[in-house]
């Protein structure tokens, strides 16, 4: 108590706005141990949530300057959660997770934190029982996250009670007994499995997948295809049960070796059948390779030269849809499908794949996608899948294999941003100086890019609400990366890659990681994004290509540099793109934008704008400005081809 005192005191003393929420994250964090010095940015004399001065690890916090969310993960904490509800004084808090550390003890009492959304406490030591009660009331929880723990005992029976449960993860811990009715209406996923649960698996939960209950050996029921023993029928003896236990074995096994001889010779003649009907390549000596690595990531290329093998059931597995409503079809139908090569990067390749009988789709092979384990990345797939936006281009459907990933999305024929601003030539600028228009680049104007970069905005704005979790809700947002629709409505791709892609790649390649934070200190953050933003916005306007995109020798530009570069009564005329036609109504409203994409691509992680900041000041833009509007504002820290013909993977 002596130490909560001290803290207010000098949190009072130094004028802090959230004193309470400080003395409040400071009380905890006195009761558990870092030893790695992780939570070293928590002083007293600071503001957990004025970013301005000071920025504490691990910190969400909402428009009104209150902790909105603890996200300490992968900090090395150990100690005991015991006394986590003296995080209830946070009256804003909705989220918690401290996944991936060494935290010991029992399950922390949770239930006095009634207004918590989701809970994150999966990969630490917590062991021993719950008790029955420690949902109780919690009636806005969406998300709880338990796995890779020691907890035992029966299931909590609150669970059942939680009216709004989506995830639910009790997997890999010692749970037993049977599984409680959870009637979850809303639940998307429920995984408990790795357990030592026995009995009937509920009649509400035989809609999940089999891998959701594996690794419990006394499970039965319609999701493991295992009958379970009538109630009626008198119990037999283990030396009754071991005789059919080997018969049903036996059975099973016959059964296996007559599917392999009778049906592999069929498998191979339909995949030789995909083969002959994919379409001829439109570039015949780079087309055939990239073809075959579609077919080798999907159908079990062996790379010899012998040709191709076919693949086992469980290597080759099928495509999972993560879409309610949407059409299905097989992955052998990509195969049999005319296929057309899009565009080639570090991430791998990606293919238009026109159906049949049914829509083009484009595949996009990726690789280095081994960061999580079959069971994590599923998860956030269906992620993914759950994401509902109109300035994001959904998943629909992916497929899993150790070495190799692909992920299915609708096709887009209009083009990307990168081809609407620079179209297939670097010599654009040069010709608009000199008064000439490549041919094939029709003029966005200003009306057209402002729309776009206020639904980039927009779709930007719900991944940071929806995957609040992630320190980059979107990791790679470039022009490339941005479709655009019939009337110009921009659609995000390649969004939420970060927590699957291999570290080591990610850092080399994502445009996240190229923000000044990560040269400086080596990670990322949550404004990391924000700056990828604020450098499109600078695309958008000058019609540059970033050297985010092409590096210097080939035409890349430092675009905030060179802005900052020229003199601000010449931005008009040397740093605004000519094909936007400037006028005295327009040009004012330009240079605000202009900006704000200083704003938010400023160096100083501190003094750049937060997404709502950004997204406020463009809602006061006009597509047509008074006449008097050229002045420029000094606010923030910004003072100091016609077809989608490529789909960018870098």
């Amino acid at each position: 108590m002596a130490l909560l005192f001290v803290v207010a005191a000098a949190a009072a003393s130094f004028g802090v706005a959230s004193s309470s929420d400080a003395e409040v994250l400071l009380g905890f964090r006195a009761t558990i141990s870092d030893p790695s010095g992780a939570l070293k940015s928590w002083v007293a004399s600071s503001d957990p949530c004025n970013k301005n001065v000071s920025n504490w690890a691990g910190i969400i916090c909402d428009n009104d300057g209150h902790v909105s969310g603890l996200r300490l993960e992968d900090m090395s904490l150990a100690g005991s959660l015991a006394q986590l509800s003296l995080l209830k004084g946070l009256p804003g808090l909705r989220t918690l997770s401290f996944m991936r550390n060494d935290l010991e003890g029992p399950m922390p009492e949770v239930g006095k934190m009634e207004s918590l959304r989701a809970i994150y406490l999966s990969a630490n030591k917590l062991s021993g029982e719950i008790p029955d009660n420690a949902f109780a009331g919690m009636s806005w929880l969406k998300k709880l996250h338990l796995s890779n723990n020691g907890f035992s005992g029966s299931i909590p029976s609150s669970i059942a009670a939680l009216p709004k449960l989506l995830e639910l993860r009790l997997d890999d811990n010692r749970f037993s007994g049977t599984i409680p009715d959870l009637q979850l209406t809303t639940a998307k996923l429920v995984n408990v499995s790795n357990n030592y649960l026995e009995g009937r698996i509920p009649d509400s939960l035989r809609m999940m997948n089999a891998n959701m209950f594996a690794g419990n050996k006394a499970l039965c029921g319609d999701p493991l295809q295992a009958p379970c023993q009538s109630s009626s029928s008198s119990p037999q003896s283990p030396t009754t049960q071991q005789p059919m236990v080997i018969a049903a074995v036996a059975i099973f096994v016959l059964v296996g070796i007559f599917a392999v001889a009778f049906l592999m010779p069929r498998h191979r003649q339909v995949q030789d059948e995909q083969v002959a009907q994919l379409q001829a390549p439109k570039n015949p000596e780079l087309a055939p390779t990239k073809e075959k690595k579609l077919e080798e990531g999907a159908a079990g290329y062996d790379g010899s030269s012998n040709g191709r093998k076919a693949p086992k059931e469980h290597e080759q597995g099928r495509l999972i849809f993560v879409r309610a409503g949407r059409e299905r079809f097989e992955l052998q139908d990509l195969l049999k499908s005319s296929a057309e090569i899009l565009g080639s990067g570090k991430f791998g390749c990606s293919y238009k794949a026109s159906l049949t009988n049914g829509p083009s789709m484009v595949v996009k092979r990726f690789r280095d996608m081994n960061r999580v384990g079959k069971e994590d990345f599923e998860e956030h797939m269906r992620r993914l899948g759950r994401l509902s936006h109109s300035n994001l281009l959904p998943l629909v459907a992916y497929y899993y294999r150790k070495d190799e990933k692909l992920m299915v999305t609708d096709y887009v024929p209009k083009r990307s941003l990168a081809n609407a601003l620079h179209g297939n030539t670097n010599l654009m600028w040069i010709f608009c100086r000199l008064g000439f228009r490549a041919a094939n680049i029709p003029a966005l104007d200003w009306s057209t890019r402002l729309k776009i970069v206020r639904g980039i905005a927009k779709g930007l704005n719900y991944l940071y609400e929806e995957l609040q979790m992630l320190s980059v809700p979107h990791g790679h947002l470039k022009s490339s990366n941005v479709l655009l629709s019939d009337s110009f409505e921009p659609l995000l791709t390649d969004y939420a890659l970060v927590p699957v892609m291999n570290q080591a790649h990610a850092a080399q390649s994502m445009v996240a990681h190229k923000a000044p934070e990560c040269k400086q200190h080596g990670k990322t953050s949550k404004k990391s994004d924000i700056w990828s933003f604020g450098i499109l916005i600078l695309e958008i306007l000058t019609g540059k290509i970033s050297i985010i995109d092409s590096p210097q020798e080939k035409g890349g530009v430092d675009l905030a540099g060179w802005v900052n570069s020229v003199d601000r009564e010449e931005w008009t005329s040397k740093v605004l793109d000519c094909e936007m036609k400037t006028t005295k109504k327009n040009e004012g409203e330009m240079l605000k934008l202009l900006q704000i994409g200083l704003a938010c691509c400023e160096e100083n992680v501190d003094k750049r704008y937060e997404l709502e900041t950004a997204l406020d000041r463009l809602e006061e833009l006009k597509e047509e400005g008074d006449e008097d509007s050229s002045s420029i504002p000094t606010e923030g820290g910004a003072t100091t081809g016609d077809d989608l013909s490529i789909v960018d993977m870098d």
